[in-house]
């Protein structure tokens, strides 16, 4: 293949000028491989211009790929019925020969691997026009940033990067030609009612020696947005190399006081509280999701990979989330999929505020209470994984240092996860150590409907990161605690958790409680409130706790609740860090800190229970 001579003989005279303006001779390969091998009826090359953004929008709804709803600005999208969450089983990481990085994350031969997907994409874009993208990964002009270019014959997939992504066209034509961006193709397919038909040669490759994405057969998005999670195990391995870290975690602000406002990331699985903590009110958002972690002149330094929010909307009400709700409500260019659309164009949602339409059309076609699907399951109004995509500036609460080059200072990270029996509602680590190993490294968590499969089920998720580490494990938790090593000011470590319950399975916590736990950390970051030291780490004082309730949410707070959420349930913890060695056994090259830190937790508490028992109540640390 010549590559000049391909993209002189297949783009038109706009299109090619457009790509050659971009002075990178692997962007020109790259799409000029994939036009040879898809084979698309056409080529768009698509700029940071307003005008080219607008046909991007335009063509998702001329294609039907999206349906305008009744607010302006809002359109729909549907996934295929199998075709809604990120499917696991066929995402690998494309690894060379002798390479492995163990049974906890999926992988498979490179060679064997390019081989079967560019089959899949041979001839995948026939009759279809190929879009070529291009943006920035991390704020403009930073030594965060990393350039990506996506191709893709979506729309939907187009406008969606736009809402997520900054416009990099113009960076591309200002980097030097020899700058290594990640690559992405993506081809939704052959279509049948405009949703991916041959779900059965669906493939998510990653390669990430090569640094290329290959997306075929699906329209999810967690499947198709090579910048998301996809480009996130790229960033992984390139951090890896380079001592700096991409994590899976928001970034956000939260006031404390005389107007200080103190930034934490916080890593939590899907449909475990990432994003309603991220956006809770009175607080500040920069991101939800993916954030770069870099150490500057001692401090640990983050920012948002993104501009936009790829939500769960499942849940979302005006009570719980009045300022997602005031955004999803208002005339914004927001891309909403997989819920359900009424008669009137308005749309519903699981758990949305207000009566459940009497029928409508959803992702399983036309829909009323009580449908039943072929296998006889009943069909829900929205899909437990329908989500909602907008730029952040959309948001009240959008942080104004969202685009900061130098990235925020962060105080205090926060691990948490779904456990019903253990972990406290929230507690800091002893230091960055115990942290990383005891609540990061140790995070297990209740699978979800954001990933396909059973749900319910606990898994080891460490940093709840675990479907998207690109190295080995065992290096990867190193990589962490060596970070902290290389910080003179390393920012606190705490695990939260929303999920515990009592005996008789009732949450012994509200959803709004979070709120407190947020203020209680600001606090401890800076010295300002005491703790209780227990064998798990650092826990609030009832009396501290009491009067926050009191002063952010006009409510007491009983002792007696107190009491039951902050109980360390010997069992249950010691339990959990022997299932977390166990796995930890079977990862090569687990720093051996590893197991010290673990197992003198185990210490800890089995010391405490021979004094006082199972259960141990908060009074015994006063």
């Amino acid at each position: 293949m010549h590559v000049e001579d391909v993209l002189k003989s297949r783009l038109d005279e706009t299109q090619y000028r457009r790509l050659i303006a971009i002075e990178n001779p692997m962007v020109h390969e790259f799409v000029a491989e994939y036009i040879a091998l898809c084979d698309p009826a056409s080529v768009f090359v698509c700029t940071d211009d307003g005008a080219d953004l607008k046909r991007i929008r335009e063509k998702a709804v001329e294609l039907g790929e999206e349906q305008t709803l009744a607010i302006p600005g809002h359109t729909i999208h549907f996934d295929g019925y199998k075709d809604q969450a990120r499917d696991k089983d066929h995402t690998k990481i494309l690894l060379p020969r002798g390479v492995n990085l163990g049974e906890n994350i999926e992988s498979m031969d490179r060679e064997e691997g390019v081989a079967e997907v560019r089959d899949i994409l041979k001839n995948l874009m026939q009759g279809k026009e190929m879009i070529v993208r291009f943006f920035c990964l991390g704020p403009m002009n930073s030594a965060f940033t990393i350039l990506a270019c996506q191709i893709t014959d979506s729309y939907y997939v187009a406008h969606s990067l736009d809402l997520l992504y900054r416009q990099g066209y113009e960076a591309f034509k200002t980097a030097p030609s020899d700058t290594k961006c990640f690559r992405i193709v993506h081809s939704q397919g052959e279509l049948e009612n405009c949703v991916s038909k041959n779900i059965d040669k669906r493939r998510v490759y990653v390669d990430v020696e090569d640094e290329i994405v290959y997306s075929a057969n699906t329209q999810y998005g967690g499947n198709t947005l090579g910048l998301k999670k996809l480009s996130m195990r790229l960033a992984i391995k390139r951090a890896s190399r380079e001592d700096w870290l991409c994590e899976h975690m928001f970034v956000m602000g939260v006031h404390g006081p005389k107007d200080r406002l103190t930034y934490f990331t916080g890593a939590f699985p899907s449909l475990c509280g990432k994003t309603s903590t991220s956006m809770m009110t009175g607080e500040k958002i920069i991101g939800d999701d993916i954030a770069y972690l870099r150490p500057v002149d001692g401090e640990m330094r983050a920012v948002n990979v993104e501009k936009g929010m790829f939500g769960i909307i499942m849940g979302i009400n005006s009570k719980d989330d009045p300022i997602i709700w005031e955004t999803l409500h208002n005339p914004n260019e927001i891309i909403f999929s997989n819920i359900l659309v009424a008669d009137d164009r308005s749309t519903y949602w699981i758990d949305k505020d207000g009566p459940v339409p009497s029928h409508g059309f959803n992702h399983s076609g036309p829909w009323t209470p009580g449908k039943k699907d072929a296998a006889g399951k009943t069909v829900d109004p929205s899909h437990k994984n329908a989500r909602f995509t907008l730029d952040l500036k959309c948001l009240e609460n959008v942080d104004e240092r969202i685009d900061d080059p130098e990235g925020v200072k962060v105080g205090g990270v926060i691990y948490g996860g779904r456990d019903s029996h253990a972990w406290v509602p929230v507690r800091e680590s002893f230091d960055w150590v115990h942290g990383i190993v005891t609540i990061g490294a140790a995070l297990e968590s209740e699978t979800t409907a954001a990933t396909l499969g059973k749900e319910g089920v606990p898994v080891f998720n460490p940093m709840s990161n675990i479907d998207f580490v690109s190295v080995p494990l065992g290096l990867y938790i190193k990589n962490n605690l060596d970070f902290g090593a290389r910080l003179s000011s390393p920012p606190l470590i705490f695990g939260v958790n929303y999920f515990l319950t009592d005996a008789e399975g009732r949450w012994l916590n509200e959803k709004t409680d979070k709120a407190i736990w947020l203020k209680w950390m600001e606090l401890r970051v800076h010295g300002d409130a005491d703790a209780l030291v227990t064998p798990v780490g650092k826990i609030p004082r009832y009396e501290d706790l009491r009067k926050l309730f009191e002063d952010v949410q006009g409510k007491s707070y009983a002792e007696t609740d107190y009491v039951k959420q902050f109980t360390v349930r010997v069992d249950a913890f010691t339990g959990k860090i022997k299932r977390i060695i166990a796995v930890y056994r079977n990862i090569p090259d687990t720093p051996a800190v590893v197991f010290e830190a673990l197992q003198n937790e185990i210490d800890r508490l089995e010391q405490a229970r021979a004094k006082h028992g199972d259960l141990l109540k908060p009074e015994l640390f006063a």
